[in-house]
């Protein structure tokens, strides 16, 4: 019996995998206008539903389950589903058909769900790239891009590289989830991300001078950065710019977001976050905040904060006192001055904030710049119960 329950496992997989595959190819409009809303929900099954009817001639039960089958595909995404639904989880990785990792509160794992076959794996690569608007073609073998309306409860942000660019032939997918209700200080003093006495203190150095966040991967940077935005008061006006729509605002009424526009091999506009922080700057706004800094943009921030502009951003950095170096690097991208001259002007950013394991684990005030040594003049502020390991990011 359970050699027939697999065998009927399997064509019933074939079956939604040929449907699919249909609505990839040749009904691909009909995709796309149910995606940007000139198709409701209703329309588009009903549609399918007809294709079923002439093309999967079968007992009506079957054509019900297989038009089911289809609807949970289509809205949401296929066997990582029950991973993206899963509020403990907070990326997902595939690195092979049968091969899913995820990081549950923290913690790396086996998903413990699979794709039945490579053949599956890429038809599903295919169909979330063409609900995405994204083209693979080995022109954009590796594409990054957020899903910000398919999920109630999380913003969706991917990561493909296609084999091509991979040593193994088959595409590798990561899937950051950002929730769309993100904690607020309040939560993330009950979650001991920091204490009721260090959110305090941030909440008042972060509306006095510019603030920057630093940490690894999923250190908490962004989370606490998101928080903190909201307790600006609702007389400054702010502008955020970001990769990937990342940070968001649940009560503030002046905030304005705007995230960069990579180019493809077929479409050439873009708009990169240093083009985005050159037109922030533009703009009446009393607070700027780049999401994550990763390139030139850093010099256009490193200016903005240095002629009084309250400023807040993100970076990779291995410890508090060591951001502004990182910062300062991606500012000589773009920058005639010297090294020394940028770290100079890093004064500016009063407040340095070390993330790691979603906890705050350092909090540097940055008292100005000694000529003599050439460096930085830091003042420890706080020390997280956990010594933050030196190196480790």
């Amino acid at each position: 019996m359970r050699f027939i329950k697999n065998k009927q496992d399997a064509v019933e997989t074939d079956l939604l995998q040929a449907l699919v595959n249909d609505y990839i190819t040749q009904k691909q409009q009909s995709l796309m206008q149910m995606r940007k809303g000139h198709l409701s929900r209703e329309a588009f099954l009903a549609e399918a539903a007809g294709h079923i009817a002439t093309y999967y001639p079968a007992p009506e039960q079957e054509q019900k389950d297989l038009l089911d089958h289809f609807e949970q595909y289509i809205f949401g995404y296929s066997r990582l589903s029950v991973l993206i639904d899963d509020r403990t989880v907070s990326d997902i990785r595939v690195v092979s058909y049968d091969q899913i990792r995820i990081k549950r509160k923290g913690k790396r794992m086996t998903a413990g769900v699979a794709f039945s076959s490579p053949r599956e794996y890429r038809q599903f690569i295919d169909y979330i790239a063409a609900r995405n608007q994204v083209n693979i073609s080995n022109l954009n073998a590796i594409q990054r891009f957020t899903d910000n309306e398919s999920h109630p409860d999380f913003i969706l942000r991917f990561t493909l590289s296609m084999p091509l660019v991979n040593t193994y032939n088959e595409p590798y997918l990561c899937i950051r989830k950002i929730p769309r209700a993100f904690p607020q200080i309040g939560e993330l003093i009950e979650q001991k991300m920091l204490s009721r006495e260090t959110a305090e203190l941030l909440i008042r150095r972060f509306r006095q001078g510019s603030t920057l966040i630093c940490g690894g991967n999923s250190s908490g940077k962004t989370t606490l950065l998101n928080a903190l935005k909201e307790t600006l008061p609702d007389d400054m006006a702010v502008l955020v710019a970001q990769q990937a729509d990342e940070l968001t605002t649940m009560f503030h009424p002046d905030m304005m977001f705007l995230h960069s526009l990579p180019g493809t091999g077929e479409q050439q506009i873009s708009y990169d976050l240093e083009q985005i922080s050159i037109a922030g700057l533009t703009m009446d706004v009393d607070f700027f905040i780049i999401g994550e800094i990763k390139g030139g943009e850093a010099l256009y921030l490193l200016n903005a904060a240095y002629t009084g502009q309250l400023c807040a951003a993100t970076v990779h950095a291995p410890s508090a006192d060591r951001a502004a170096d990182k910062l300062v690097d991606y500012a000589m991208y773009a920058s005639r001055y010297s090294r020394d001259e940028l770290m100079k002007m890093m004064d500016c950013f009063q407040t340095l904030i070390f993330m790691k394991q979603f906890r705050v684990q350092e909090i540097f005030a940055c008292k100005g710049w000694d000529p003599e040594k050439r460096s930085l003049i830091y003042e420890e502020i706080f020390k997280g119960p956990v010594s933050a390991e030196r190196g480790e990011g």
